[in-house]
Order: structure tokens, then sequence, then C-alpha cells
């Protein structure tokens, strides 16, 4: 049987299809979207939950002209698969292939890079705003999620969009989840509004005065004040908030159904003016085992297509995660101390906090996507005598920067930072990448930070700053743990005290966190070779350790920073700075990490082994520099002398 999706490459192709054919299309879209990501893990439930809209705007509309803007932009699969980019399918997520969200670099229809959460409202409003500056006709659209649209900056710039009363169409994909389920006032003020009886009959009269009426003008905006008050019948309707705020409130409406869908959307895009469509969908549709475990299947591993069971990994030694053994650690030291609480920003399940949150339900606050919130919050909760630990990835907590320094360093609060995916997190790429927290942390007075060489690390590391009473903030890896065996034991060191792994006369690789292990195994390598390295686990870079490090200085001829972290700002720059200000000799150390590009979507191993910081490259990174410190005098290919260390 032939496929219609056979004959879509672009939306121009898709427009050619009858109202009819679509319910056949979106099957064919979502076998696709199953078959890929069951292969090449990726964002499954989002994705299928927006088949039918995601097609009904490009029928819609024309987003080569026109304007599309995703919030988060995981749920872009249907697009892309549209947008000419359904050949490459296949490649999602994969080194060189297509990445997992709208990237500008890939296709004209992604008019931004997109990977955070609450952007997207006041991106839609700025190209709506150039346009009446520049004379522009056109139509910007909005897609944002029942979850972002409780974030902080989509509140901002829906006030803002209905004050200035610019063009904008904001869809609201409501599914009642962002990752998990959707948590606040806010939440609950939608549910109100999906099972309100009075809206259901209201959106009929108001869909058929939609079709007699002009689409510009007063004349519409007046009528529809008018019969939307005579049904209202002097009660509060829901939605009202959003009129409130000055925009155009349609719906709740099925975001399943053609023909409702592509009527309403072709009736109110000429309106004038802010409009916001509200759109009910399920996350999952269309496969049952995601839609009975949203959750699960929000960005699942590889699974089989028949029956969704998640396939285990080739290894069949167990491996266990940094996420899970902080998740376990906070719950072993929450049973001893009743003063721990745990904070998330719509990431429980992300950061290894739900079984924290059911363990002690009275302790633990998911506050939806509002990292300046879970942030302040934590201000609040140390002041009043508990002690914060906040679960969150490094890439998101850069979005509470001021937090951090307000309401948490300059307040001195013993509040615990715990940044999940530091580094380089894999298939997600450069909008997820934890790498700038060293640089954007450590010119901040009074934090304490810390980096585990293991779980074991991990888990006492965890203890030692609730128990520091200060700001402290812990990084770790989108990886599993490198010990075989978790000790049971918390270890107890001294805050900016290193630990020195492994002896040798040569050099030093001094390692950061993630970057521990992997020394070590190159300094087996190089032993091989006759070469003798000192390894050292910094696990502070504020405050360091600088009576061992002057030793190092001193005492060695070459010493190696190795971090999994840009270099600019990072571990390394803190060591240079510090030997520096001791008026040191600086040339004898080499920094190793993250350059100053973004770092594409690929395999966590892979991106290391590119970059030279998996063992191989830091053995033969050492040996390079090794070889050139010990021609001192030679020339190089310009001629000039090279000065001696």
């Amino acid at each position: 049987m032939n496929k219609l999706l056979d004959c879509i490459e672009y939306p121009e192709d898709l427009k050619k299809l009858k109202l009819e054919d679509l319910p056949k299309l979106a099957t064919e879209i979502r076998e696709l979207i199953v078959d890929v990501v069951s292969k090449n893990p990726g964002h499954l439930s989002s994705n299928l939950g927006v088949v039918e809209l995601s097609i009904a705007l490009h029928y819609c509309f024309d987003f080569k002209k026109d304007k599309i803007v995703w919030d988060v932009g995981h749920q872009a699969y249907v697009h892309k698969i549209l947008t000419g980019r359904k050949v490459k399918f296949p490649t999602l997520r994969q080194y060189k292939g297509l990445s997992g969200f709208p990237d500008k670099s890939e296709s004209e229809y992604d008019p931004f890079t997109c990977g955070h959460s609450g952007n997207a409202i006041s991106a839609g409003l700025g190209v709506s705003c150039a346009d009446a500056i520049l004379g522009c006709k056109r139509s910007a659209v909005v897609v944002v999620g029942d979850g972002a649209i409780g974030a902080g900056m989509s509140l901002e710039a829906l006030n803002h969009a209905g004050d200035l009363k610019k063009n904008l169409l904001v869809v609201l994909n409501d599914n009642e989840m962002s990752i998990s389920n959707t948590v606040g006032a806010f939440s609950k003020y939608l549910n109100k509004i999906r099972t309100a009886p009075i809206y259901v009959d209201m959106r009929k009269e108001v869909h058929n005065l939609l079709k007699v009426l002009p689409v510009f003008g007063k004349p519409v905006e007046k009528t529809l004040e008018h019969v939307i008050e005579l049904i209202r019948g002097g009660s509060a309707v829901p939605g009202q908030i959003f009129k409130d705020l000055g925009f155009n409130y349609f719906g709740p409406i099925d975001g399943h159904n053609f023909r409702i869908l592509i009527e309403t959307l072709n009736d109110i895009k000429h309106l004038e003016g802010p409009v916001l469509l509200h759109v009910v969908t399920e996350k999952g549709r269309g496969f049952e085992p995601a839609c009975q475990n949203p959750t699960q299947y929000h960005s699942a591993g590889k699974f089989e297509m028949c029956d969704g069971k998640i396939k285990k990994t080739a290894n069949n030694s167990p491996t266990v995660s940094y996420t899970k053994v902080f998740g376990d650690a906070l719950i072993e030291l929450g049973k001893t101390d009743a003063r721990v609480v745990g904070i998330t920003a719509a990431m429980p399940d992300g950061t290894g906090m739900v079984s924290f949150g059911k363990k002690f339900p009275d302790r633990f606050y998911d506050v939806g996507i509002c990292e300046q919130h879970a942030v302040g919050l934590a201000n609040g909760l140390s002041v009043g005598g508990l002690k914060p630990v906040v679960a969150i990835y490094s890439t998101f907590l850069q979005r509470a920067y001021d937090q951090v320094f307000h309401d948490i360093c300059l307040q001195r609060n013993g509040v615990v930072f715990a940044l999940d995916r530091a580094g380089i997190v894999g298939n997600d790429g450069p909008t997820h990448n934890g790498l700038f927290d060293i640089a954007y942390l450590r010119n901040l007075p009074e934090i304490v930070l810390m980096a585990p060489k293991d779980g074991s690390e991990l888990k006492s590391m965890l203890k030692i700053a609730l128990d520091s009473g200060r700001p402290v903030a812990i990084r770790y890896p989108k990886e599993d743990i490198p010990e075989e065996k978790l000790s049971p034991h918390y270890k107890v060191f001294e805050i900016g005290k290193a630990e020195v792994l492994r002896d040798g006369a040569d050099g030093v690789l001094f390692a950061y966190g993630a970057m521990v292990y992997r020394c070590l195994q190159a300094a087996e390598k190089l032993s091989e070779k006759g070469i003798e390295v000192t390894v050292v686990n910094a696990r502070f870079v504020k405050p360091l350790d600088k009576e061992l490090i002057l030793e190092l200085v001193r005492n060695y001829k070459l010493i190696i920073t190795v971090e999994d972290h840009v270099l600019m700002g990072g571990f390394g720059s803190a060591v240079l700075e510090l030997v520096s200000d001791e008026r040191e000799n600086v040339n004898k150390i080499l920094r190793m990490g993250i350059p100053d590009r973004f770092i594409e979507h690929g395999p966590r191993n892979l991106m290391l082994k590119n970059i030279g910081l998996d063992e191989d490259g830091i053995a033969d990174k050492f040996i390079a520099t090794l070889n050139l410190m010990n021609t001192r005098g030679s020339f190089t290919k310009t001629g000039k002398q090279r000065l001696t260390v």
C-alpha cells in the first residue's frame, strides 16, 4: 500500500492533501517516530501528542514566510519530518545527524535553535514587534506546553504581549504534563478550563460567530465581547485570566481532531492582536505504552516497537548512575536529619528525586519549570532552619544565576546545589551540555565548588555539604559511576583538600571530577611507555588546595589540569590564577578541557574522545608536551626560538 508520507517532503506537498487524508498521514508519522525513537532514544511521548497539531499548523500557515517558535523544542519531530528532513530523520540525535531540537543550521523552517523552556513567547513577540516596525505582513506562532506556560519568563512575556497588542498567536499545548506531571496552581487552573461544561458550549458559539463576521478590526472584538458576556452570565469564565492579560482566548479544543483544529486556526489566524488558542492533547497518543507511562517514554532508552519493552544494555554487568547515587544518598541523609528538604524544577525523574519525594512528601518541592523560584524558595527554607538541596541540571541553573548570587551567596545561606548533567551530556547536544557552571559560580564569594571522582565520593560530598551550613555546588556527569562497588560509608575530608591517588616523577595529571578515572587510565598507558606520573583528584575548585598546588609546581616540570568544562574560567584557569598570584612558574601548567565552541550532539564518550579528553588523548597530550619541553632551545616553524621553561 502506498504511503501518503512518501509523497510529503515539504509543507507545500502537505497542502495538496484533502482533509480526510490527514488522519492516515498522522498514523504514518506516528509509526515513523516510534520506529526511529525505538532505535535512537529520544523524546517520544511529547512528539506523539502533537502529531495532529503540527500537521494542522503547517496545513494552515506558510512557515517559510510565517515564523513558528517551539518552546523547549523537544516536541518538534513532526515539524522536522514535514520540513525537508524526513530522509534524515533516522539519524535523529546521532552524531552528525539531526538534532533532537529545532536547529537554525538545519532548516529555514527553524528560526531559532532552542532546548530550554519559557523563552518562546518572548521570541515570538520579538518577531511580531520587528514585523510591525519593518512593515512585514506575516504570522508569528508560538507553541508552548502547559508546563512551560507557567515558567516565569512565559508569564512575563504574556503580560507584555497583552499590553503591546501586537499580532501573536500562542498555541497552548495542554497535555497535563511537562516531563513529569505538571504541578502548581496554574496547572489546576488549566484543568478547570478543560472540565468546564459552560465553555464547551461557548466555544461552539464563538466558532459559529467567526464564520459569519468580518475577520479584521474592532467589530469582531466587540461582538466577541458581547457573546462571551452573554454566555458568561456575569460569572467567571475559565480562560478569563488570559483575557485579563489582553489576549483573545479560544478553547479548549480537541488537539487530535483535524476538522476542529484546521477550522479554528483558519478562523483566528487573521485576528488582530494577541490570541491564545488552548489545545488539549494526549501525551504518547498512538503508542499504548507511552500513553500508559508518558514520563518513562518522555526520553526512553531503546525499546521494542511491538510492546514498548525497554531493551537492556549489551553490558550485562550492573551499572549505577551518578543520578541514582545522589537520589539514594539524599534519602539516607533525609532519614537521619529531618531538616533535609529537596527542591527540583520540573525534573524529579531526571534528577533522581522521585524516591525522596515519595518517602518525604512534606519535605519535597517540585516548583515546575521555574528555576529562579526554586533557588529563591531555598533561600527562605534555609533561613527557616532547614537544609535545602536544589537538584538541577548544570545548564538550567544558568537561568537562576541572580538568585544564586543575591538569595544564596550574599545571604551566606546553607543551600546545596546538586548539578546533574555537568559536562558533556551526549545526544541532547549544545543546549543541554553543562559546560559553564564552574566559570559562572566560582567568581561568587562564599560558595564552595566540588566534584566527586566516583559515586562513593558523591555520597560523602553531599553529607559534607549539608553539614557545612554553606552555599555549596556539587557537579557530576550524566554517566555511570566508575567504581565496581559503591562504598556504604561516608568518608570525611576537609573542604578544600585534594587527594593524591598515584605517585610518579615525570609530571602530574591534576584532574577534576569525572576526569579523575580517565587520568588514572591515562597514567597506566603512560606507565607502559616508561613514563610515571602523579595523579591528583582535585575534589574542589573553590577553595583550591593551595598548599598542594604550590608543592606540585615547585617539584614537577609538567602539570596538566584536566576537566570536563570549558577552559575559560574553569578549573585549570583557577589553578593558573593561584600559581600566578603566588609568583610561581605558570609555564609548567597546561590546561585540558572543552574548547571555546559549542559542542555538537553525539555520544558522550565519542565527544570526549574527539576533543582529546579520553584516556588516550590525555596520555598523548602529556607525551607531546613533555617532548616539547625536553627540546628547549629548538625552533618553531616560524624560526623563532621557544622560551625555556
